[in-house]
């Protein structure tokens, strides 16, 4: 039985992407705050209490507020956009992405109702898909996971869409079969995929090697989809080439020698 509201979408643009979403008569789609870029006559905004996935059931309050609350923990809003045709004929709105990169179309069904992905990955989804948080339950990954410690879990039998920086990478992982990749570049996977968090090892890499010191570790069976741009790393460089920041030399603590040996004393 299908739950969701069966909506039709366009992807448009090559480097900075939009995605147009077509609503018939009384069709709703939801939005992350600030994904919003334009929309036709006959389309009603509606603030709503988390996702909206909940909004008909007779759960508490306290379990609503909760429920949504956890939304902070992954930088969101306690609040969402929903967008409902009210018209008598199809109407599309369309949401942008907030960074150059790619939008990735999630048809949740064909995935068996769960997705995990980056925190801040979510952009929009047909109304009924649930958007809450993946703790990861094992302690080192808790500990020392960075920006794959707490993710989020897309949920339901819908299109959803998910926003990630630079080039898109899927890969197909088969049963037992280990990727290991940086924690920022993890866009999402389906839940069968182990996730956990492995040490880089040996002392150069740790002290001069610039990359961090752990790893995500994926492991098949699942499907794997991985940004070459994390968001964390532009904005890191944006800060370092700026008039506050400070050059460094990929992360290195020889990075200030780097720099007075290529001609730049700033």
């Amino acid at each position: 039985m299908i739950n969701n509201h069966e909506i039709d979408y366009r992807i448009l643009g090559e480097e900075m992407q939009c995605v147009e979403i077509e609503l018939d008569p009384q069709e709703t789609a939801i939005a992350e705050s600030g994904s919003f870029m334009m929309m036709d006559q006959d389309i009603r905004m509606d603030t709503i209490f988390g996702d909206g996935s909940k909004q008909n059931e007779s759960s508490s309050f306290l379990g609503k507020l909760m429920s949504a609350g956890k939304r902070i923990l992954t930088g969101e809003s306690l609040f969402m956009t929903a967008y409902t045709n009210i018209g008598n004929d199809k109407k599309k709105v369309t949401f942008a992405s907030p960074y150059p990169g790619k939008i990735i179309a999630l048809d949740l069904y064909r995935f068996n109702g769960k997705i995990v992905c980056q925190k801040d990955a979510f952009l929009c989804a047909a109304k009924g898909v649930s958007v809450g948080i993946e703790f990861q339950r094992k302690l080192g990954t808790g500990l020392f996971g960075g920006e794959g410690f707490i993710m989020q879990k897309l949920e339901g039998d819908g299109m959803a869409f998910v926003h990630a920086g630079g080039h898109i990478l899927e890969r197909e992982l088969k049963h037992g079969e280990i990727l290991k990749i940086d924690t920022g570049c993890i866009v999402a996977f389906t839940q069968e995929v182990d996730y956990d968090i492995e040490f880089v090892g040996g002392i150069k890499n740790t002290i001069f090697g610039g990359e961090g010191i752990f790893f995500a570790k994926l492991q098949g069976p699942g499907k794997v989809w991985i940004q070459s741009l994390p968001i964390s790393r532009l904005a890191s460089r944006i800060i370092a080439y700026g008039p506050m920041g400070r050059r460094k030399e990929e992360g290195s603590i020889l990075g200030g020698l780097g720099n007075l040996l290529d001609g730049d004393r700033n």
